[in-house]
């Protein structure tokens, strides 16, 4: 069996080139500071030698892993089981890919799993972190904050402060609004007795959800709320709960597609016609679902998998701005620029010195269910 080459190295790149080692090291591993037509040598005898850096060695020169945690506060269960989480992590994965960079995927099942996490963002792992799914209070900000790792949200933050933390950079969609669409619809088609099943109520997308419900009923009865989970059997059992409480209702707003689902097999059990008995909203637009239910459902219109990618997208903005000798604080930090940077396009309310935080547009998709 004939003998391999050996691997081809640093030092005989160098020496093809006829650079120093240390100028072969800046080209291979992206610095600044070497002329064109240098650079221009080391790339060829990069290619003619078939020469591949050590990542372990490239991280301690750049130190970049090339590397984020993605840290979502749920269990797997859930996570490999909701649409949701998929859209998202799909326009995640597309833009962290897209800048050559891996994706660590970090669960949390319960409270354990925290100090796990914790250990792992110190660790010097990964170059930044996405954090969502939060449920209130959670300490994944903080881990984050305190071992200096730029970080971006999901979801509108609620924990004290959070407001007046101009560092602090999240994505989020148009929840408040989303909903008052939702109910107003159901107004319109001349219902009167509007129920809503929330999200859980440690999670601000489900409080905003039920601010716009309550926006449009301010007057409303509190036995028309319950409070689900985000999943269809949640949904089920809240709708089961409602119907008990008033057997009145003629109309749901259910603040997720998966909830929504579950409402309308309970509906389906009790006899309940949808929609010429019960009109039923959902929220997410979430194409497995919404148009697979019976019948099909109406729902807000939310860009899911743009959410991911734009949270993927200022993270990596704010990472080049510390490669560029910016601050590292804790936040997001770097103020992201016009459309079309480094992390794709970005909303051009975006502008240099502007907003750092995203809020996406929703909108009424009209479908059989109202």
């Amino acid at each position: 069996m004939p003998e391999q080459s050996p691997r081809p190295t640093l030092e005989s790149v160098a020496e093809r080139a006829g650079v120093s080692r240390a100028t072969a090291s800046r080209v291979v591993n992206g610095g600044e500071g070497v002329r064109e037509a240098l650079r221009e040598k080391v790339r060829r005898a990069v290619d003619e030698l078939g020469y591949v850096p050590n990542p372990a060695a490239r991280t301690l020169v750049t130190r970049h892993n090339r590397a984020v945690a993605v840290v979502v506060a749920e269990p797997g269960s859930r996570l490999f089981s909701d649409p949701f989480f998929a859209q998202q992590l799909r326009g995640i994965g597309r833009e962290l890919s897209a800048a050559d960079h891996q994706m660590v995927l970090m669960m949390v099942e319960d409270q354990h799993d925290y100090e796990r996490v914790g250990r792992y963002l110190a660790g010097g792992h990964v170059d930044g972190a996405l954090l969502f799914s939060l449920h209130q209070p959670d300490p994944l900000p903080d881990m984050a904050r305190k071992v200096g790792l730029p970080f971006v949200v999901g979801g509108r933050p609620g924990w004290p402060g959070a407001e007046s933390d101009h560092d602090l950079v999240y994505v989020d969609s148009d929840n408040r609004g989303g909903a008052r669409l939702a109910v107003g619809h159901l107004r319109a088609l001349g219902r009167t007795v509007i129920a809503t099943v929330t999200g859980p109520l440690d999670q601000t997308s489900s409080m905003d959800r039920l601010d716009g419900y309550r926006d449009v009923l301010p007057d409303g009865d509190p036995a028309l709320i319950a409070e689900g989970d985000f999943t269809p059997d949640g949904g089920g059992r809240a709708m089961a709960e409602l119907l008990a409480r008033r057997p009145d209702l003629d109309a749901v707003f259910a603040a997720s597609d998966a909830m929504a689902s579950g409402a309308l097999r309970v509906l389906r059990e009790a006899g309940r016609r949808v929609p010429e008995d019960v009109a039923v909203v959902g929220f997410d637009d979430v194409e497995s679902i919404a148009a697979w239910t019976e019948p099909p459902l109406t729902t807000v219109r939310q860009d899911i998998e743009e959410m991911g990618r734009l949270m993927a997208g200022l993270l990596l903005r704010r990472l080049a701005g510390a490669g560029a000798g910016a601050g590292a604080g804790a936040g997001a930090g770097a103020r992201p620029g016009a459309a079309g940077g480094a992390a794709g396009g970005l909303p051009s309310g975006l502008r240099p010195g502007g907003p750092t935080s995203v809020i996406t547009p929703t909108r009424l998709v009209l479908r059989a269910s109202a």
